[in-house]
């Protein structure tokens, strides 16, 4: 049966598709969306008749989410009937499948760049549910396909770990799909077993730090896992950059040699002095595989206590740290349920120096970050980047196109144009002739002159050595519009802050400003981490930038520093819904007033200069997000 035969209400976008495929004009009623996805394929090189398998992806040897889903998805798998139900990953890979539908045994890779649209791409970049119905693919074997997609998000971190998606014959009309109800219960269940996950692992490094403390409070010790990392007020001092990078790298050889035996003292590989190498993170944002379930006796965290290795069970051994750390290490792995989690680290002071932190080579602003968005964006940029034309960098304001451009330039020095000082462009062709390249900044505020002067010189020039730097916001008009167009085909989207919280910590160390010799460098509570890296950032790295200079600057006590240091919308968390700017100004006013006056709501009405009913109602309105 035919898409036509059963879905009347899709012919007319069956019929577009085709239109679009021939290379024809289309009718004006055709969504902008799908439009728009049908375009990217194509200029993705998607072919629509795929007539084999994609080049199948390579999957992670290890999932946490995998693992923690898995048994969801076994005990959803016999309701299905008639529909498949597929997990994909962070990149669109699918990890788990279940039934049967078109096209599912060849596509292994639901990302656009192999197979176009379809509702678990769209899901992913959307952050919500979403359906493709049919000919809204742009496959032929999905014509008959409708699915629906929820993504899944990290419990911790709000991060995007993958996508559940329910896929069956095509639903009569275009929606909304049966199969919505399971994919968000699905979702739902398997961001609870992520979550129960996270925190059983988190409380058992917290367990094993606490303990390696009570030896004395004199003792310097440093817990990481991968994710988060403890350093006590005595370890301050010691723990420069170069020596948590160090014990960062012992700790994910531990993680990924933990089947060794508990006793064996053999110390890892150590892969060098002073670099800091690229952090591998579970999808599930958790590096324990224990199920949460009690099987015995006693609550799931009460078990945890004893399924932890003792310091005085678990061999330590000594680790090698830079030449220049001034400072030793011992390192205890802490084990939960037969997995290493990561590692406890004692750190004492060598006799002969003293500790004083070293100013080591930082890495590039615009190349800190290991998350997953990040190295993609980076990698796609250097990739385009060998070829000297023209290379387009879009994203929000402050996410770091210039200093990512300004890296891919090299030591080359760069004509720059600023449009946001002076629209006015101010380049002729003839000044770059001898290959110089222009760094074109702000490009959405260039005066229309210059913008068909740019378009008339990629028209002759079109291999000009061009980085243009661009913030979507207004719709573009035509001539913008036809600019961005030329410059689709070689565009590398920055992705926003807030798409990559865990990158929040990488980016710390850089942002912060050299330590005064003699003094410790910035560091931070994992409270106060865990709310720079759940806080929006709409001002993205720019504006993470001027809050830690501005902790370094003016800060006056000594020691990590706390969330109560940090400014009021970091500090109080992200707000439940989307406040409008006057709104966000009274909140943050209401809340600075009450933290004046110790909660007191009289004291505080009154230095708002407001009656007390007023506060108590607008307490109520922003009930849920004070």
């Amino acid at each position: 049966m035919t898409t036509l035969d059963h879905s009347p209400a899709l012919a007319p976008l069956r019929q577009a598709r085709e239109r679009f495929l021939s290379g024809r004009p289309l009718p004006d009623d055709v969504p902008d969306e799908v439009l728009a996805a049908w375009r990217r394929a194509r200029f993705f090189g998607v072919r629509h008749d795929l007539d084999g398998p994609v080049q199948e992806p390579e999957l992670p040897a290890e999932s946490a989410l995998l693992e923690a889903a898995r048994p969801v998805l076994e005990r959803i798998a016999p309701a299905l009937g008639h529909s498949a139900l597929l997990l994909t990953d962070e990149r669109l890979r699918v990890l788990w499948t279940t039934g049967e539908v078109p096209g599912d045994d060849r596509c292994r890779d639901l990302s656009e760049r192999a197979v176009g649209h379809n509702s678990a791409a769209l899901a992913l970049r959307t952050r919500c549910r979403a359906e493709v119905h049919g000919p809204e693919h742009f496959l032929d074997v999905w014509q008959d396909v409708s699915a629906v997609s929820v993504p899944l998000l990290s419990p911790d971190s709000g991060q995007a770990l993958g996508t559940v998606t329910v896929a069956s014959a095509l639903c009569a009309g275009c929606g909304p799909h049966p199969g919505s109800a399971l994919a968000e219960a699905t979702a739902t269940a398997i961001e609870a077993e992520l979550l129960a996950r996270s925190r059983t692992a988190e409380r058992v490094l917290l367990d094993a730090y606490a303990r390696a403390v009570a030896h004395g409070p004199a003792r310097a010790i440093v817990a990481l896992d991968g994710r988060n990392r403890l350093v006590s007020e005595a370890a301050v001092r010691l723990a420069t950059p170069q020596v948590l990078a160090a014990l960062e790298r012992s700790s994910t050889s531990e993680r990924t040699s933990g089947a060794r035996p508990p006793h064996d003292s053999r110390p890892p590989q150590d892969t060098g002095c002073g670099q800091v190498l690229e952090r591998s993170h579970d999808a599930g944002g958790a590096p324990s595989r224990e199920r949460p379930t009690d099987a015995g006796g006693g609550s799931l965290l009460e078990r945890s206590h004893d399924a932890v290795c003792r310091p005085a069970q678990e061999q330590s051994y000594g680790v090698t740290l830079p030449a220049d750390a001034g400072c030793t290490a011992e390192i205890t792995p802490v084990r939960h349920e037969g997995r290493v989690l990561g590692i406890v680290a004692v750190l004492e002071a060598r006799a002969a120096e003293v500790p004083v932190p070293r100013l080591v080579p930082r890495p590039a602003l615009a190349l800190a970050g290991g998350s997953v968005p990040w190295r993609h964006a980076v990698a796609r940029a250097v990739e385009l980047a060998r070829v000297p034309e023209p290379l387009l960098l879009t994203g929000e304001r402050g996410s770091g196109k210039t200093a990512l451009a300004r890296e891919l330039l090299g030591g080359t020095v760069p004509l720059v144009a600023d449009a946001a000082e002076s629209p006015e462009l101010g380049v002729k062709y003839s000044e770059l002739a001898d290959g110089r390249p222009l760094l074109l900044r702000h490009a959405e505020r260039l005066a229309q002159p210059d913008v068909a002067a740019l378009n008339s010189l990629l028209d002759e020039h079109p291999d000009v050595h061009l980085l243009v730097t661009y913030t979507p916001g207004t719709p573009p008009g035509p001539c913008f519009q036809r600019l961005l167009d030329t410059l689709a085909a070689r565009s590398v989207t920055v992705p926003a802050l807030r798409e990559r919280p865990e990158d929040v910590r990488e980016l710390l160390p850089v942002l912060a400003p050299r330590p005064v010799p003699g003094q410790p460098p910035l560091t931070w509570t994992l409270d106060a981490l865990r709310a720079l890296e759940e806080h929006p950032w709409p001002g993205n790295v720019t504006e993470l930038a001027h809050v830690v200079r501005a902790l370094a600057e003016h800060r006056r006590v000594t020691g990590p520093v706390r969330r109560a240091e940090l400014p009021d919308p970091v500090r109080e968390g992200p707000a439940a819904r989307r406040l409008s700017p006057m709104e966000h100004a009274e909140r943050t006013a209401i809340l600075a007033a009450l933290r004046r006056h110790g909660g007191n709501k009289a004291r505080a009405a009154a230095a708002l200069g407001i009656g007390r009913a007023t506060l108590y109602r607008k307490l109520r309105g922003y009930r849920d997000v004070l």
